[in-house]
This record gives structure tokens, sequence and C-alpha cells, in this order.
């Protein structure tokens, strides 16, 4: 029996969505920038996609943007965000543990002569509004706070946020949204918040598929120029069957999210109920304010790598920090921006679940994490 407890990372496509992307490469395959009936096909699949995510986020449809996952996504909001107003402002506001993708983004503009301010975090993970609005100027111009943290899980207040941003009309409010869709609701449209970002293949849809929501009136420069598709916002042709699958996937999870919620919050409690339990464990996550599919600990004394390989050995899947940082195999900088140790920070496990998971998998999960503690400690005594 194979378990796999890495849906942060990725998570399986659904068989439908494979179903409909194998279809529409098939049947629909016209470029759908083409005058002739095959292109407008092609067309009317990519905006009945773009209405149907757009229903499901309760936004409009002009406001979705296709690009190809949460990196670009990241990546067009920021920068996007800095090349078009940087006449009115140069100061942007991030946090010191948000997704490499974000963070790299906006080193790279602190190198090119942006003023940036890290915000911190308290001990369990949380950015507050207060802690934003201290640091809010004149010419702050872009605030990028993710939802839910990636590697411990932690929601942030985003509504808080973006009430504290009204006050402030010239920054706009960027959201990493890639970890919380499908799984913690953020309502967009009264929220403040002015981009997000989502990611196909992290709610059971294909890697290289997302989406940036830009609300109605925000002023974006493009990464890319070429044939001005996407609004003259993302050139290139438009990945057809994977937007369709895309779409397909985020209908599903948020169905799945009303039938089989309960079952995942329980198979997380057991997971959290019997690491605690542990002596040599330490959790990370804290147990209020934090997402339902995501849990972190650590094993002082092991490198994490070491602990992924044996559960790996016993058929159980499960991860370091997050995935675009992990074969870098340093200490979690999320968990050192709380306070934690670098020996617990180095040693650091990310489990995280998804709607499918069971309360009977998280025991066999539990059980296992125990025989891993308990071998590898004999082998320290020898």
């Amino acid at each position: 029996m194979m378990i796999y407890f890495d849906n942060s990372a990725t998570t399986k496509p659904y068989r439908q969505v494979l179903d409909s992307f194998i279809k529409v490469s098939e049947e629909f395959y016209g470029n759908p920038s083409s005058l002739h009936k095959i292109g407008g096909q092609a067309e009317k699949l990519l905006q009945q996609a773009r209405s149907q995510i757009a229903r499901l986020l309760k936004v409009k449809e002009t406001e979705i943007l296709f690009t190809s996952g949460g990196t670009e996504s990241n990546n067009l909001a920021i920068k996007g965000i800095a090349a078009a107003h940087r006449q009115r402002g140069r100061h942007i506001i991030t946090t010191s543990m948000e997704h490499a993708s974000v963070h790299n983004a906006i080193v790279q503009l602190e190198s090119l002569g942006y003023d940036i301010t890290y915000v911190k975090p308290n001990s369990h993970g949380i950015i507050s509004a207060e802690s934003i609005q201290n640091e809010l100027r004149d010419d702050t111009i872009l605030v990028s706070v993710m939802h839910v943290n990636n590697e411990v899980g932690t929601i942030q207040p985003i509504e808080e946020i973006g009430m504290v941003l009204k006050s402030f009309p010239k920054a706009f409010f960027h959201v990493d949204f890639v970890q919380g869709i499908g799984k913690v609701p953020l309502n967009l449209s009264n929220s403040g918040v002015h981009l997000a970002t989502i990611s196909g293949h992290k709610f059971h849809g294909l890697k290289g598929t997302g989406a940036l929501f830009v609300k109605e009136g925000v002023l974006l420069s493009p990464l890319l120029s070429g044939g001005n598709q996407e609004g003259k916002l993302r050139s290139g042709t438009e990945n057809v069957a994977g937007m369709v699958a895309m779409a397909k996937a985020l209908r599903m999870t948020m169905e799945l999210r009303e039938e089989k919620l309960n079952q995942m919050k329980s198979a997380m409690g057991k997971l959290r109920n019997g690491i605690s339990q542990i002596k040599e464990l330490t959790i990370h996550t804290p147990e209020k304010n934090s997402a339902p599919h995501i849990l972190n600990f650590s094993i002082r004394g092991w490198k994490a790598e070491t602990f992924v390989h044996a559960l790996e050995a016993k058929n159980i899947f499960v991860s370091t920090t997050s995935a675009c940082s992990s074969r870098k195999k340093a200490a979690s900088r999320t968990l050192l921006e709380m306070g934690v140790p670098i020996a617990d920070a180095e040693s650091a496990i990310r489990v995280s679940l998804t709607y499918s998971n069971t309360e009977e998998e998280a025991e066999i999960v539990v059980k296992a994490i125990a025989d891993t503690v308990k071998q590898l400690s004999e082998v320290i005594k020898k």
C-alpha cells in the first residue's frame, strides 16, 4: 500500500482531468487566435474555462488571466506592478517567509533599486495586520503576503490586511493563494486583494497550468512580449487543453471540499495526535489559524532527508520544507524566521493531505514514523 502525503508539493491529477486534457488536445487542437472554425472552437473552450474558474472564485471573467503556474503568476504580479507603477513609488512590503517564487522575485527587484521591507512572523508563523500597517509609507506600491504558508500551514489574516490597505489606495495587494485554494476559502472580491495567484497542479490539475486574478482596473506591465494574448498581459499561444483541465480540477476540488473536508480533518487530527505523543518530535504547525492539510514537525538529531528516505522505504511519501527548496538541503527559512532553533529547522518534515486521504492512512503513517524514530535512535546507540 502506497501512501502519498506530499500533496502540497503536487497532487495526482484526477482521471477526469486527464481525460478532458486528452479529448481537447485530440479534437480541439486549433490555435485560439486563428480566425477559422477550428481556432474558434479552441477559443470558445478557453473562454468557457475562464468563465468557470471566475464563477468558482466569485470574480469577473475578465479578471482571470491564464499563466503557466504559480511561479509565473507571482512574478507577473510582483514585477508587473513594480514596472507599471515605479513612478509612483519604489517601496514594497512582503514577509520573510514567502515562497521562493515571491521571495526571489522581490530580491531581484531589490537589486534593481526597489526598497523592500520584510515583515517577520510571530512564533506561530502569523503576520499581523498591524505589523504590515506599521511599515506602510506614501511611496509603498505593493504588499505581497501568502494566504496559507506552504511549509507550516499558517493562515494569514488577509481580510484584516486588506482593510488596512483601504487607507493606502496607492498600494496594491498581492496574495499567493496557491496553497489555500480549494482548502481554505478566501473571498477575493471583498478582501481588498488586487492580485491573487493559483496553480493547477496543487488541486489535481496538471503541471504547467495556473492563473492570476487581476482585479478590474489594476494596471500591470507584462513580462512577456509577443502576440498580445490574455488581454496583452501574457503573450504566447494559450494552453487550451491545460486550462480546460484546470477548470475541471478546480470544480471537482471545490465539490470534494463540501463532501470530504471532515474526512481530511479527521485524518489530520489522527496525525497530529499521534505525532504529538512521540517525544522525539516537535510540531511547528500551530493548532489554531492553520490550514487543515499541512503539518510540519522536526526530529532533532536527524537530517530531514534521512527521515524522508526512511519513510519512502516503507512506501510512505512526505517531504522536507517546500518542494522548490527541498533539494538545497538547507534549514527551512520559514522555521528560522519563526524562531525555531536551527537544529530543528534542519530536520523539519512536512506532511500534506488531500481529500482522498483517510484516518486509516494517518494511523499507518504515525506508526511508521514512530517505528522509524526508534530504528534511527538504535542506530545512534550502536
